[in-house]
């Protein structure tokens, strides 16, 4: 049964989405067979790996109607190892179609069970929100990742998220497990960055990764291109973090 891993802050432009596909690009060079789940209407992770979102007969809405579209949604990427079920804007209409549903925290959950066994990762990229999207993703993996940016305001909106993850782990998923928080977007000539590095290992003692994102032109160049990191500047800074990010999950 492979580790499903979300990755997850309710705050817009932390890294999250980068974080999810270059991790992902990083396991399936590191031969671990991986599916990564964009669970963000916006797609950003579909087309990051250069999948037209618009053109996707079957995404991520399509799991939370029946689960047995799960077999239909997963796509092939250009990448060895690397699977992907695609996203588009349909999937803000499952909060709507949700409302009334029975057990609706456990629509990803029952449908990821049906391929788990694939799969050494699974990765989920979640929506800048806490929203039932998010609590699905929280209710089907065994580990949360929480990338936190080396800016101003860092730390801003985390205690809301982890009393999120607390009620998740008290309600729905008691197996729930912070793997690790990551710094992204560091820049050790500023002072900012160190005092925000201090701040979140102070707050989260050994949860810190060890391995830290640098600020890096080409991982702001890669989604352009449809490509991770990896597979658009393999020697660039950014493409070594994630593997070295890859390496500590493996080792976690």
């Amino acid at each position: 049964m492979g580790r499903v891993i979300t990755i997850v802050n309710q705050k817009g432009g932390v890294g999250k989405t980068t974080t999810t596909v270059n991790l992902a690009a990083a396991l399936s060079i590191y031969e671990r067979k991986t599916l990564l789940v964009d669970f963000d209407p916006q797609g950003n992770a579909t087309s990051g790996l250069g999948i037209d979102k618009q053109k996707l007969v079957s995404h991520s809405y399509d799991l939370m109607l029946d689960r047995n579209n799960v077999e239909k949604a997963i796509s092939k990427t250009d990448v060895a190892n690397l699977d992907i079920i695609g996203a588009n804007i349909d999937l803000i209409g499952a909060e709507i179609d949700l409302v009334r549903e029975f057990s609706r925290e456990h629509k990803l959950i029952e449908a990821l069970d049906l391929v788990k066994d694939r799969y050494e990762y699974i990765l989920i990229d979640c929506p800048p929100s806490l929203s039932l999207l998010t609590v699905n993703a929280l209710t089907a993996c065994t580990d949360v990742i929480i990338p936190i940016q080396c800016e101003y305001y860092a730390l801003e909106g985390v205690s809301q998220l982890l009393n999120t993850i607390r009620l998740i782990q008290k309600n729905l998923n008691p197996d729930l497990n912070i793997l690790g928080v990551l710094l992204t977007m560091f820049d050790k000539r500023l002072n900012l960055s160190n005092q925000v590095a201090i701040e979140v290992a102070n707050y989260f003692k050994d949860k810190v990764f060890k391995t830290v994102i640098l600020r890096n032109v080409k991982l702001s160049e890669a989604p352009s291109f449809g490509k991770s990191i990896m597979h658009y500047d393999i020697k660039s800074l950014g493409a070594q973090n994630y593997l070295q990010l890859a390496a500590e999950v493996i080792e976690r």
